[in-house]
């Protein structure tokens, strides 16, 4: 919602200010200068990324648009999720532990938390590595290793589209001035004609500058930025997950591995101590009662 407001904003005023000193909006809308502009950058953005990625900026587009981040209630899910797991991890036998890490989808563990089981990247995340902690012949340190490397590499992918928007945008002005310089060179063609036709095609040539440079600092650029931080928080459940799993591993209670995962979130959307207790550690699922009833 705040990129939409941030548009409507900057199009009214660029608009109000040009029609307050005096200026005709018909001067400014030259729908051939934005084919122009807009169908060349559509093309290097093309010529430039691979279709994955071309679909994954559509999709980071309308993440960002809709504001698609974890919240503070997915933290606490996740806090839930590994709580349960590492009590799990530390009371329950290898072969019981293994039926929820192999088959996720059918663990009543991990079906607890659907909304962190429909994200199959981050599942198989948690699953990959508490399999290792389970095999135990891994050092916390290589794990830890392990882990930052994946990390790294997530992060890599999901924010490419910022990237790929980010290069569109820079190459924008020069991009404006093409149009501009087409709109020059019809300009030329018709410098016999009077000055107030002459004037006309000059001043419809500039505007492909205005919007060049318009779209790159003003819609392109934020909105890369944008998606950047919106992917970036998306990476943030794995830090969590890599930070609680490893202070198990050191040796840590189940509890307090928590609150190494806890103090990576952002002090805006960290959960209290007293909320991953109450909705994190004290709301987990009793599995042997479910067993039994099963």
């Amino acid at each position: 919602m705040g990129i939409l407001i941030g548009i409507i904003l900057g199009f009214a005023s660029i608009a109000g200010g040009f029609v307050a000193m005096g200026g005709h909006l018909e001067v400014i809308w030259q729908p051939f200068e934005y084919v122009i502009i807009f169908g060349i950058a559509f093309a290097t953005f093309i010529i430039a990324n691979p279709m994955s990625t071309i679909k994954d900026t559509g999709k980071a587009m309308v993440q960002s648009f809709s504001g698609k981040g974890p919240k503070r209630q997915d933290f606490l899910h996740l806090l839930g999720l590994l709580y349960a797991l590492m009590r799990e991890l530390r009371t329950k036998p290898r072969n019981e532990v293994e039926g929820h890490i192999d088959d996720p989808t059918n663990s009543p563990l991990f079906q607890h938390f659907p909304d962190i089981l429909k994200d199959k990247e981050l599942t198989g995340f948690i699953c990959d590595y508490a399999r290792l902690i389970v095999i135990g012949n891994a050092r916390s340190h290589e794990i830890e290793g392990l882990m930052e490397q994946e990390i790294s590499t997530i992060k890599k992918y999901k924010t490419k589209p910022a990237s790929a928007l980010s290069t569109v945008a820079e190459g924008m002005p020069a991009i404006g001035i093409c149009a501009a310089v087409l709109g020059i060179v019809k300009a030329m063609g018709a410098i016999d004609q009077s000055p107030e036709i002459l004037g006309h095609y000059i001043a419809s040539a500039l505007v492909g500058t205005l919007i060049g440079i318009y779209a790159s600092y003003a819609i392109l650029g934020p909105m890369a930025h944008s998606i950047k931080i919106m992917r970036e928080k998306q990476c943030q459940p794995y830090i969590i997950v890599k930070q609680s799993l490893i202070a198990y591993m050191n040796g840590a209670l189940p509890q307090i591995a928590l609150e190494h995962g806890r103090k990576t979130i952002s002090s805006g959307e960290r959960p209290t101590i007293d909320e991953v207790e109450a909705e994190a550690i004290t709301n987990v699922p009793n599995l042997s009662a479910m067993a039994q009833a099963a």
